[in-house]
């Protein structure tokens, strides 16, 4: 994997760039996840940002030791400096060819690094549609990250125990093998490419 370790940096771009797109007034909106508000996907993205931050550099602790779904993610006061931050400094962790190598945690759950950085590549690229979608913004997520979250969510698919139709977020939504990459890879992260805003 560190002959062809993937930059995060374009894909925590486009990300940094539709949270500063999200209006004050959208925090409480709805989005593609049903249980999230745009604030809660945010605050999302904070706490994975810091979590595969520390996994990339095998600073394993809190951070990495906390499930995502022990508490309704939320925001603090200062997210609109937070949140670029914590992403540079994500994109920054996964630069270091060490962090495809060895074992390391996220989320409470031990993992080889190369799988951590796959996760965090389909974390990115599926909030970020999540964040687009609720917002009402245009997404096009980096072509090798979108790549990376596609293989990553299509093996986890076939994964034995799976029957194909429960993906690790949820049932898969069906979606034409030839649709575009994006709508399939949305669709095995278990939501629906054709969500869209209510009015």
């Amino acid at each position: 994997m560190t002959d062809s370790i993937l930059d995060l940096g374009p894909q925590v771009r486009v990300v940094a760039r539709l949270a500063e797109g999200v209006a004050d007034v959208q925090l409480v909106d709805g989005t593609p996840c049903p249980r999230y508000a745009v604030r809660d996907i945010l605050g999302h993205l904070v706490g994975l940002s810091a979590a595969f931050r520390d996994a990339g550099r095998k600073d394993l602790g809190a951070t990495t030791d906390t499930s995502p779904d022990t508490a309704l993610p939320d925001l603090g006061p200062g997210w609109r400096e937070e949140l670029p931050r914590v992403l540079g400094e994500l994109a920054d962790a996964w630069r270091d060819p060490g962090a495809w190598t060895g074992m390391t945690r996220a989320g409470g759950v031990d993992l080889p690094g190369e799988v951590a950085g796959a996760v965090a590549a389909d974390e990115l690229v599926i909030h970020g549609w999540d964040l687009a979608r609720a917002t009402g913004q245009d997404y096009a997520p980096d072509p090798a990250a979108l790549e990376a979250a596609h293989a990553f969510l299509r093996a986890a698919a076939a994964e034995p125990g799976r029957d194909g139709g429960e993906g690790i977020f949820g049932p898969v939504v069906p979606v034409p093998s030839d649709a575009p990459l994006l709508d399939r890879t949305v669709g095995l992260g278990g939501r629906d490419p054709g969500w869209t805003r209510k009015a």
